[in-house]
């Protein structure tokens, strides 16, 4: 097959989609298939690896549907219609690579294929239109690739009477968490073997949850222990406010006294999956997810239990594979899968389509509750018999039906049965 992924960004960027994008292309490959990726051109400063053996495509294009698309769209637009693709499929919306085609499929011969991870902003105000128009648009795919049963792209292609999509999950590599990393973390970064090692794993956006994170593990009872948060600096202030409230904590009188330290980092790749490895517990207090969290597939990987906020599809990653503890989570939207609770938020809509009242907060976002957190971050701390529980569980679910080797046959199996039809 000679199949198309397109991205926003890929390699040498790094983030949750584009991880996606690189382990399915990668083994999609491996099987025999001939794959391409599309993405955005990279700034000047950064230069892109030459040793991929995917041919990767950039187009300059800037923008957004809902902003207007500037650049090589046209340019983009043709190499898809006459790039003599079997499959085209177009990874998350609000992005432009996908904006760029969503108003031009009919014209695309391929099979077209469309991953929504989730729809992040179904709840803000300004993308209004975009969610208004995305019912036609995901009717015009062959397929729609829903992550999970349980996120609200899933709800919003029921509500709206979507039939063709089907389920494929999120993983991690089987591969990339069995292979011998030649360091140690914990010596890199002077952490004693014996205190705890708390891991947040993503990037400073402001959304993952880390200010959380570091109020429930200040507040907490854990003996000697280092939450180290890891993650990619962002335009948003988050990185910023993370340090200065490590500094902060790491030089109060509690910290020293109970060897408590905070540690922020940017790492590589190898040293991020030792980090998992060398870790105990994986505590991720995320305020929003689109879909399938990979990060919680890692620490599955790695064998290591880990506490999230009911965000996204976590509750059910929980659930199916017993390998961490949903944290007490308070929601600023109300599900709508009940009459009671969709008519409240159909009127908010009607008040906020005429700006009446503060909806600033009506975005889907979810929060931790500290409190509940910090009896279930201590619960863990001092209960090595649960942690090497969930690890092993979580562990044993991932092997069976969480690696990238799996989900990739998934996708190859769909392509195949797409184009049989």
């Amino acid at each position: 097959m000679k199949i198309l992924h397109t991205v926003k960004l890929y390699s040498p960027r790094t983030g949750g989609m584009y991880e996606v994008v690189k382990q399915l292309s990668t083994r999609l490959t491996s099987l025999g298939h001939s794959v391409t990726i599309a993405t955005l051109l990279l700034p000047k400063d950064e230069i892109r690896p030459s040793d991929s053996a995917i041919p990767i495509v950039e187009f300059d294009i800037k923008g957004s549907y809902n902003q207007g698309l500037s650049g090589e769209v046209e340019k983009y637009r043709n190499y898809v219609r006459n790039g003599k693709f079997d499959i085209v499929t177009n990874f998350a919306a609000q992005q432009p690579m996908t904006d760029a085609l969503i108003t031009v499929l009919p014209s695309i011969k391929a099979k077209k294929v469309f991953v929504p991870t989730g729809f992040s902003g179904l709840y803000f105000k300004v993308l209004r239109q975009y969610y208004k128009n995305m019912p036609e648009w995901m009717k015009e795919y062959d397929m729609n690739v829903i992550i999970s049963n349980e996120q609200r792209d899933m709800y919003f292609a029921k509500q709206h009477h979507i039939t063709n999509i089907t389920v494929i999950s999120n993983g991690s590599s089987q591969e990339e968490f069995e292979q011998t990393v030649p360091f140690s973390v914990r010596e890199k970064l002077s952490i004693p073997k014996e205190d705890l090692l708390i891991l947040h794993v993503g990037s400073h956006t402001g959304y993952k949850g880390h200010s959380r994170a570091i109020k429930i593990f200040s507040k907490a009872n854990t003996g000697p222990a280092t939450l180290l948060i890891v993650g990619n600096p962002s335009s948003h202030e988050c990185l910023e406010n993370c340090e200065r409230l490590a500094t902060k904590y790491n030089d109060s009188r509690i910290f020293k006294k109970e060897n408590k330290r905070i540690i922020i980092k940017h790492l590589t790749r190898l040293e991020t999956v030792a980090a998992y490895k060398e870790s105990d517990m994986f505590l991720f207090p995320s305020n929003i997810e689109g879909g399938a969290s990979i990060v919680l597939f890692e620490s599955m990987a790695a064998s290591i239990p880990f506490l999230s906020t009911d965000v996204g599809n976590t509750k059910e990653i929980a659930r199916q594979t017993g390998g961490g503890i949903i944290l007490p989570t308070k929601k600023d939207v109300p599900p709508e899968d009940t009459f009671i609770n969709g008519l409240k938020l159909f009127i908010k809509r009607i008040l906020e389509y005429f700006d009446i009242g503060n909806f600033h907060n009506d975005r889907g976002f979810v929060r931790a509750e500290i409190a509940g957190s910090v009896i279930a971050l201590e619960k863990l701390c001092h209960d090595k018999e649960l942690r090497t529980k969930l690890g092993k569980t979580g562990h044993d679910s991932w092997l069976e039906k969480f690696t990238w080797e799996k989900i990739a046959k998934q996708y190859e199996n769909l392509y195949k049965e797409l184009l049989k039809n």
